[in-house]
């Protein structure tokens, strides 16, 4: 339960959130299953994106259909922000949990439809029209899903450890990316071909569905999040108000936080996306392409599985480190490694060598999960509550459409198109830089309330110890 009970004798002091674990465990679970639910679809996409080119795009032009599936890919994120515009906004007027409901819902069936799409054989041109369509729900529910889910767990979860809950929102990612990969790589190993190419690809987007409908089930059992409840008992008026002054008010007055935040975004999620969405086609394509050796496209897609099953473990670690020594030191760690070693990383990408691949994309994994495991704790902590889900939703996926979700189209257009095989590590290099420039004045939010809310605490105990130091709103 949560409580911000008025002080009274041997209670809770007032204006102090307390947070038990029981109830932060429903909240982390019933943020995270979104986020799986979304990573599924874009791992089985990107781990089927051959399969996919094949299916729905005509047969006679390789690299046209290779640049189609990514583009399949990208237009989800140029309908990100609209989605961020649409639910942020309408998160900060009529509650976390009830807008998250749909979006996990709306992503899932998204992902389901997608399955049932015939090839391109059997309606012609109908079939990328309709992929694109399916892509358009899942980008534009997703534009509210994610920073709605990072809202949620940051607004629950106490001071002192809010970087350990969040980092489980990125262990749903790598979850949900390692599920999708994993169904992906397994199927047409157990299935004769012909049935791989026909209908076997298509049962890990129907897993989406049951995927969503446990999403909502866990949401819809929760209460809203304490710093919304104190909001608006504090503003009986907002819910008639809001929707325009919210937006007017993010772009007039918080447009600095919504840099920082942008900024952070493009460091970590280039990161993500290069390795998540490119890195697959890179290494089974690409590569030869522009003169490397190219290994076995199993081998391939079995280290980046095992990467990811690691970083599940590895981000609450760093998330909980994160708490004691600060998310600056961590994030600065992998901006300044991401510029450094992105040259080497790509390089022996090329060389031909399992080892030599698994360092590199090992080393990448380490770098992102530097970043996944203290991000989604940051960033929520740049607005005030009452444009928390606005704000994030908004700035979150205007950068990611821009410069993170168009990365494999990007990358693949301009390895294929130069011969150039380093635009990965360019790429990189910017993103780091990009970090680093945020970083310099960024103020490092462990340990404090988040801004405008009550301190939030675990136990009652430590409410009445940090009631006698003295505290305050930020």
């Amino acid at each position: 339960m949560t409580d911000t009970a008025e002080a009274g004798a041997g209670g809770t002091p007032a204006n102090i959130t307390v947070t038990d674990d029981a109830t932060m465990k429903r909240a982390v679970g019933a943020a995270a299953v979104g986020n799986i639910t979304e990573w599924f679809d874009f791992g089985v996409y990107a781990y089927l994106a051959t399969t996919i080119e094949s299916n729905f795009f005509p047969p006679d032009n390789p690299t046209l259909a290779q640049i189609g599936v990514f583009a399949g890919f990208a237009v989800s994120f140029l309908v990100r922000p609209l989605g961020g515009l649409f639910f942020g906004p309408l998160g900060d007027r009529i509650g976390r949990t009830k807008v998250l409901s749909i979006t996990v819902i709306m992503m899932a069936i998204g992902t389901f439809l997608l399955g049932f799409i015939p090839p391109y054989s059997a309606i012609g041109i109908w079939a990328p029209i309709l992929l694109v369509l399916c892509r358009v729900v899942q980008g534009f529910s997703t534009g509210g899903e994610y920073a709605g889910a990072m809202t949620f767990i940051a607004e629950y979860s106490p001071d002192r450890r809010r970087g350990f809950f969040g980092s489980f929102l990125e262990c749903g990612t790598f979850i949900g990316y390692a599920l999708g990969a994993t169904v992906a790589t397994v199927i047409p190993l157990i299935s004769t071909p012909e049935f791989a190419a026909t209908w076997a690809w298509r049962i890990p987007f129907f897993i989406a569905l049951p995927l969503g409908i446990v999403g909502v089930y866990l949401r819809v059992k929760l209460e809203e999040t304490p710093a919304f409840q104190t909001l608006l008992s504090e503003s009986e008026e907002r819910e008639g108000n809001q929707a325009g002054e919210g937006i007017k008010k993010l772009f007039v007055t918080y447009w600095p936080a919504m840099l920082t935040a942008g900024g952070l975004v493009v460091a970590w999620n280039i990161l993500n996306y290069m390795l998540t969405s490119y890195m697959p086609t890179y290494l089974e394509d690409n590569v030869s392409a522009v003169g490397g050796q190219a290994i076995d496209t199993t081998t391939s897609q079995v280290i980046q599985i095992v990467i990811l099953w690691v970083g599940v473990f590895v981000i609450p670690a760093l998330g909980m480190l994160s708490d004691r020594v600060g998310r600056k030191p961590l994030l600065l760690a992998g901006s300044v490694g991401t510029i450094v070693l992105a040259f080497p990383m790509l390089y022996i990408l090329q060389l031909g060598s399992v080892v030599l691949v698994g360092v590199g994309l090992g080393v990448m994994g380490l770098l992102l999960v530097l970043f996944a495991s203290t991000c989604p704790s940051t960033l929520p902590a740049q607005f005030p509550t009452e444009v928390r889900y606005g704000g994030l939703s908004i700035s979150f996926n205007i950068f990611v459409s821009a410069f993170a979700g168009t990365t494999s189209l990007i990358m693949t257009a301009l390895v294929l198109g130069t011969g150039w095989g380093y635009w990965p590590a360019a790429y990189l290099v910017f993103a780091g830089v990009v970090g680093l420039v945020v970083l310099v004045k960024l103020k490092d939010p462990a340990g404090r309330p988040l801004l405008g809310s009550n301190p939030a605490v675990s136990t009652p105990e430590e409410a009445r110890e940090l009631e006698a130091a003295g505290v305050r709103r930020d």
